[in-house]
């Protein structure tokens, strides 16, 4: 009896061990936001029994190594997080794994909008959204008391602030920056590859239509109608012209909300009003970090579980405080409503365009960005000719 009983005893621990799974994670988070993914990694292992090995991955390495080594068996189950721009080319190379039927109910509804088009691929949900940045205008209450919210009241307050001898300036912006002046070319109806129904068109470019032309227009104004921006500024000089206090309102994006929170400013954040005769409202480019699983992972399942832990709002509202990244989860940004970043930046996202997450974009930025950089650097030069030539240059390198 006592041996049936150990012999039970042994089958049924080896039962449980085999249920038990090992999750492979990459990363590429350091200091604070690693502590809060090993911390996480602890509290899932103690709740499910599975172990997760969290592995420190470069960066600029991720990508690279699953693409080339998923299929060896070389790769992890789990990325925690890739930017949405590296989709395309990891679905294409055939490395991800769909999530579609893992994200469902209470735990895909709790996730923006923008975070799940940003991880949408030919129809496909390829990862699980976890925070996202844009950029939007930081202004100083001390020198902008109220917020501006109509292009007439935005100009007259950037104007009124406006002294090149006394070193003041009411508005500055990176001109030359395309990522960063999305949000102007979105309003006027450009835009990069045609959205239809959620699949993106990479033989209809935007780029260089007539909304195009008019939102390189409005952007050379701000440097040579306006006199708000000079000549050689960049995302570097308005940011410390900002943190000096001789600045009223300054584009950026969360990255820079550490140097002006140590500078003391006592700041406000709001959307860029819409252009002077936009049709659409102003629409920055969002970019989107998430998880993906691998495709040729052996413990999808067991993956996907780690995965929807990670993105539960208790868990997203601690990766903010680790890190300050923008939570896509609904419920996160509602228990973070308090925090003004979260709040303001949090509004920017929402009104956003997702970055493209097709492979074709790496042949974009080149070209256009050149393009942006020609419309402003110079009164009125002929747009029609810049973009036309940034258009024959992108098909050409899609091609």
């Amino acid at each position: 009896m006592k041996k049936a009983t150990l012999a039970m005893a042994v089958l049924s621990l080896a039962l449980g061990s085999a249920q038990a799974a090992k999750i492979t994670v990459w990363t590429h988070y350091g200091t604070a936001e690693l502590k809060w993914l090993n911390d996480a990694a602890k509290a899932y292992a103690a709740k499910s029994g599975n172990t997760v090995d969290v592995v420190a991955v470069p960066f600029g390495d991720i990508r690279t190594k699953m693409i080339n080594g998923a299929s060896k068996g070389e790769g992890p189950d789990l990325v925690v997080s890739v930017p949405n721009d590296w989709l395309g080319e990891m679905a294409a190379a055939g490395v991800l794994e769909p999530m579609d039927k893992y994200i469902t109910g209470s735990a895909k509804s709790d996730i923006e909008k923008v975070g799940l088009n940003a991880f949408t691929y030919k129809g496909k949900l390829f990862g699980v959204p976890l925070f996202a940045e844009a950029v939007g205008v930081v202004y100083n209450k001390k020198l902008v008391p109220k917020a501006p919210t109509t292009w007439a009241a935005f100009l007259k307050t950037a104007q009124t602030l406006t002294d090149p001898a006394k070193g003041t300036y009411g508005f500055m912006a990176d001109l030359t920056n395309s990522y960063m002046n999305y949000g102007v070319i979105s309003a006027y109806g450009g835009y990069i590859f045609k959205n239809n129904g959620g699949t993106l068109d990479t033989k209809d470019l935007g780029v260089g239509n007539a909304g195009a032309e008019k939102a390189m227009a409005f952007l050379n104004d701000l440097r040579y109608k306006y006199k708000l921006i000079p000549e050689g500024v960049d995302g570097q000089l308005a940011k410390s012209a900002f943190v000096d206090g001789q600045l009223g309102m300054f584009l950026t994006g969360p990255w820079d909300m550490g140097d002006i929170k140590k500078a003391k400013i006592d700041y406000g954040i709001m959307p860029f009003p819409t252009p002077p005769g936009a049709a659409g409202k102003w629409s920055p480019f969002v970019g989107v970090q998430g998880l993906i699983m691998n495709s040729y992972s052996k413990s999808k399942t067991e993956a996907a579980a780690f995965a929807k832990f990670l993105v539960d709002s208790n868990n997203v509202a601690e990766f903010n405080k680790a890190g300050g990244r923008i939570p896509l989860s609904k419920k996160a940004k509602k228990a973070l409503a308090s925090d003004p970043v979260v709040a303001g930046f949090g509004k920017t996202i929402a009104m956003g365009t997702p970055m493209p997450n097709v492979p074709e974009m790496g042949s974009v930025w080149g070209p256009w960005g050149n393009a942006v950089n020609l419309s402003t650097s110079k009164p009125s030069p002929d747009y029609g000719k810049i973009l036309d030539a940034a258009v024959k240059e992108i098909k050409s390198n899609i091609k």
